[in-house]
């Protein structure tokens, strides 16, 4: 495997008065997104006292027994909320179902709000664990609860300097993300065997990212590759404390008319230990319409997609890649009595 990707990039300078250091952010971060999508930054605003404490809270949750876990299951609800057991989910073709396990959580909206009742990209209440004790499930929600509002903002400092990149305002994506839609995962895999196959077994299998932005915080045990489509090579991104992974999902390579790279991007866990990550995936408004971005193609060129809404472009795909791990499934397991029973998909 290759190495050194994606660079890792220093923040601080939007925060700051320097102009020059931001320009040179701006153009380090155009570079990243013409070139794979992906980069690296550190010199951000979460406190490291909290992304610890988001770990904490991970190997906290893990670690119960498989039958708390369970009562919090997104099989339990419609709106992707909750816990997903190991072997859920398919998004590298012909691979075997992935080996990991997740907790997803999103804004914890009351089955009134109209984003639940209107079905908007898996909104609505959130499935916290049952099992913990008073004071730990207090902690568990008020960690997240607060982790989740700074990714928020992250991801709009992010989004403000992508503005920049492509010689927008600083505000041009505020519309989008106004009253916007994300989902947090916490995320387990497991050590992979020893003796299994590495064409078929991923902790995520290859895949682009459905939505506008992701960003990841790893621990420290490796297993993230990024693909570097020159060279034909899996670049390993080496866990950097503190960081965190960056990468623009297929909307907005779809919104910047393909200037910009959604990359393929998987996990595989071969270092015999527990690997923990927490992606931020960043969908924005689900009413906000996308059309092709100012500056993205030239004068009297036609735009290569349709406008749609976010719902339009982010809703779907994650059907997809749970169908694919059921009917897997289905195909592997005996028939009992000639019936086999399907899973309800998920509504996003």
């Amino acid at each position: 495997m290759a190495s050194g990707a994606p660079p890792l990039l220093d923040f601080s300078s939007y925060y700051g008065s320097d102009e020059a250091a931001k320009a040179k952010l701006v153009d380090e971060v155009r570079k990243c997104c013409l070139h794979n999508g992906f980069f690296q930054i550190i010199g951000h605003r979460v406190p490291a006292e909290l992304q610890e404490a988001v770990f904490t809270m991970s190997r906290t949750f893990f670690s119960l027994p498989q039958e708390s876990k369970d009562k919090a299951s997104i099989e339990t609800n419609s709106w992707y909320r909750g816990y997903e057991k190991k072997e859920s989910q398919i998004l590298e073709a012909g691979t075997a179902p992935e080996l990991k396990e997740g907790y997803y959580l999103g804004e914890d909206l009351p089955r009134d709000h109209p984003y639940f009742v209107n079905k908007k990209l898996n909104s609505g209440p959130n499935m916290w664990p049952q099992d913990l004790s008073d004071s730990d499930s207090e902690e568990f929600k008020s960690v997240l609860t607060r982790y989740y509002r700074m990714m928020h903002e992250l991801a709009r400092d992010v989004l403000a300097v992508l503005a920049k990149t492509l010689d927008l305002e600083s505000s041009y994506f505020d519309a989008f993300t106004k009253d916007a839609v994300a989902t947090l995962r916490l995320l387990h895999y497991p050590p992979q065997p020893k003796d299994s196959d590495l064409k078929l077994t991923r902790g995520i299998g290859a895949h682009t990212d459905f939505g506008a932005i992701t960003l990841l915080m790893q621990n420290e045990v490796d297993g993230l590759q990024v693909y570097e489509k020159a060279t034909g090579d899996w670049l390993d991104v080496e866990p950097r404390k503190g960081a965190y992974v960056v990468n623009l999902g297929n909307m907005f390579m779809r919104w910047s008319n393909d200037k910009y790279i959604s990359n393929l991007h998987r996990v595989i866990n071969k270092s015999g230990r527990e690997r923990y990550s927490v992606p931020f995936f960043f969908s924005g408004n689900p009413d906000y319409v996308v059309q092709c971005l100012p500056n993205c193609r030239k004068e009297g060129e036609p735009a290569k997609y349709p406008s749609m809404t976010v719902q339009e472009a982010v809703g779907g795909s994650y059907n997809k890649s749970y169908a694919a791990a059921r009917e897997y499934k289905v195909k592997a397991a005996p028939k009992k009595d000639n019936v086999l029973i399907s899973t309800q998909p998920i509504t996003v």
